[in-house]
């Protein structure tokens, strides 16, 4: 998914599907499938084989057995197939979940990924980590990631109606506007920009209402003029947790896809083993997907 430009439309060409085989594959693969046809984009279907160490544990089992690559590649191939109408390429790869993502982003021109998450948390994300939030992370396209708290019922007609971007007013945060405003505009959704205000923001220096205010305006500049006659835009400025506000509003609004720019952390794993990270948070906690744009 490349950056647009207000006026242009969103295009993606080649979307990767990553799975474990797991449960929650029929839950993300229709998703990724949806969004594939919607676009006219080629499906990539991604198995990783593990080997000593195998990234996608399933949680509270045993390490899966190890199969052959042509059975992991029919076994693939047949789940895929249930939608036809898809160009798509079964992929195996080897080895450690990242790596082999990054070869294949870079092989195979990648505009976006498509990924579930079982919501580690505790010390089970302390010791394993996130693969999920690694990915998303690290990656130079945008992450979706559907979470274990949706159905594996896409909206009707596989429509998105309501996009809910949430942004810290950051320097980047247009990086991930642009791909909310584009979405929307694709769609035809309402769109819905949201700041939160963090109890730490408000001192003695700025009163809250003025926060408040200045958050607004800054809000508002982030959307271009003539985006206002397709996306139809609403300004929210919430105090409290990120997090949780971020939920309140995107289940308030029934949004059908949450927006957020994310940064690479300085040290890698380190905002992995935060257990208080906003974004995966919000992505192991939504009932919606979440699109993470790396900013």
């Amino acid at each position: 998914m490349k950056a647009v430009q207000s006026k242009a439309r969103l295009s993606l060409k080649n979307i990767l599907f990553c799975t474990d085989f797991s449960s929650d594959t029929d839950v993300v693969l229709p998703y990724a499938a949806e969004l594939a046809r919607h676009f006219g984009a080629k499906l990539f279907a991604l198995h990783v084989r593990f080997g000593d160490q195998y990234a996608f544990i399933p949680e509270g089992g045993p390490l899966p057995t190890a199969l052959s690559d042509d059975r992991i590649y029919n076994n693939l191939s047949a789940v895929v197939n249930r939608f036809p109408a898809v160009e798509h390429e079964v992929l195996v790869k080897e080895g450690e979940v990242w790596p082999a993502l990054a070869s294949v982003i870079r092989e195979k021109d990648i505009d976006l990924i498509v990924i579930g998450t079982r919501g580690r948390t505790g010390i089970k994300k302390f010791l394993l980590g996130s693969e999920a939030e690694k990915i998303f992370r690290q990656a130079p396209c945008p992450v979706m990631t559907v979470g274990p708290q949706l159905s594996m019922h896409l909206p009707r007609g596989g429509e998105i109606s309501e996009i809910l971007y949430a942004t810290d007013l950051g320097a980047e945060s247009m990086v991930a506007a642009l791909y909310a405003i584009s979405l929307a505009q694709e769609y035809q959704a309402h769109l819905t920009l949201l700041h939160v205000i963090t109890p730490q923001q408000v001192g003695d220096l700025v009163s809250p209402h003025e926060l408040i205010a200045s958050s607004e305006r800054l809000l508002h500049n982030m959307v271009p003029a003539e985006a206002e006659l397709w996306c139809e835009p609403r300004y929210v400025v919430e105090q409290g947790d990120p997090a949780a506000k971020i939920l309140e509003i995107a289940d308030h609004k029934r949004a059908g896809l949450i927006v957020l720019g994310v940064r690479r952390p300085s040290v890698l794993g380190a905002a992995t083993h935060l257990p208080g990270a906003t974004a995966y948070k919000v992505v192991t906690q939504a009932n919606c997907p979440v699109l993470t744009v790396r900013e």
